[in-house]
């Protein structure tokens, strides 16, 4: 009989790296998971959803009291909002509601590991030193990321369990209904660009295509989360956690348009969420002509695109530090995109 010896809570579980974090769990079979979103999931296997609405602390108590066993948090919720100031209060409250909502009914809770991001080097703001350590200082608030872990640190101290920071860069996955989904709107930019009969061009700034980059894959991020999780040796730390690897755009986007059969041509500057916002007519006849799985606005991220692809600055962090205390998985950059591409064939989402 199988048994499970720690129970996950995966907080904002239906995004692009909680899924895969799940699917990981899932996968070892001495995990039980406990999901949590806005709109909640289908229950499987050892995977039980909870629709919450974290922004409301009443409801947060009111469906998490009973989550006595919870071992392990693993928090990547995230709301949208216009401005940097304005994501540093709900994306605050969510986690402080999780952990008044869990703290005091899971006695055996081990550890809180907290998904965070370049942000916390200034990285969205403009050029920031590189290779970004872990241990750089900080930078002009409002910073959410930041705002979020000091307040882990403050309410970790004299307790019995532990935390991590895990900061990925850009993360490859295949989860429609994202927005921060690179690979997919890649994906979906090409495909309507072939069915108009024109070039893959790269549509952001001049000076980026040139530029350094690297991404995180989400199956390695989801065993680096883990690893920090339960490493004791990690207990306490931030972690910067990539694929090992860095690339330039000019030498992997003709590679991507090749994988979609396609021509490549020079880079035209285009705003994707303007020029994009008219193409739900022809991504319906693409899915009705070849059977997919999903509307136009569930794989659609043009703001997302607009700002990695302006990144016309270097864009990547030290990822050694995790692999010096033990975590020594790596993954080819170039790979990781053709497989997602695979991947999202497989699953429909594209042709």
């Amino acid at each position: 009989m199988e048994t499970t010896n720690n129970t996950a809570l995966i907080v904002g579980a239906n995004g692009v790296i909680s899924t895969n974090l799940i699917d990981y769990l899932s996968s070892l079979g001495n995990w039980d998971i406990i999901a949590l979103s806005r709109r909640g999931g289908t229950d499987h296997g050892h995977v039980h959803y909870i629709a919450v609405d974290l922004l409301d602390l009443e409801d947060a108590v009111n469906k998490l009291n009973s989550l006595t066993t919870v071992t392990h948090i693993f928090y990547a919720a995230y709301q949208d909002r216009e401005s940097w100031a304005a994501l540093v209060e709900p994306n605050l409250r969510m986690l402080v509601n999780v952990i008044k909502a869990i703290e005091p009914v899971a006695k055996s809770l081990q550890h809180v590991s907290l998904m965070q991001g370049y942000k916390v080097y200034g990285a969205h703001v403009g050029p920031f030193k590189t290779p970004a350590k872990e241990s750089d200082a900080g930078h002009m608030p409002p910073e959410f990321n930041t705002s979020q872990l000091q307040y882990l640190q403050q309410q970790q101290i004299g307790k019995q369990w532990t935390w991590s920071a895990i900061r990925p860069s850009v993360v490859g996955g295949t989860a429609p209904g994202n927005p921060m989904n690179l690979a997919l709107l890649i994906a979906v930019y090409a495909t309507i660009s072939k069915k108009l009969n024109i070039p893959l061009r790269f549509p952001g700034k001049p000076g980026a295509y040139g530029k350094l980059l690297e991404v995180t894959d989400a199956n390695l991020l989801a065993k680096a989360t883990l690893w920090a999780a339960t490493e004791p040796l990690a207990a306490n730390q931030a972690f910067n956690i990539n694929n090992g690897d860095l690339f330039r755009w000019e030498d992997l986007w003709p590679k991507i348009a090749k994988y979609f059969k396609m021509e490549v041509d020079a880079p035209l500057p285009i705003p994707l969420q303007t020029m994009m916002s008219d193409k739900a007519d022809i991504w319906e006849d693409i899915r009705t002509q070849h059977g997919l799985n999903y509307t136009y606005t569930e794989v659609s991220a043009w703001a997302f695109g607009d700002f990695v692809f302006s990144w016309d600055y270097d864009f990547f962090a030290d990822g050694s530090k995790a692999r010096r205390m033990g975590f020594h998985e790596f993954v080819d950059t170039e790979q990781m995109f053709f497989r997602l591409f695979d991947e999202m064939r497989n699953k429909q989402i594209i042709p």
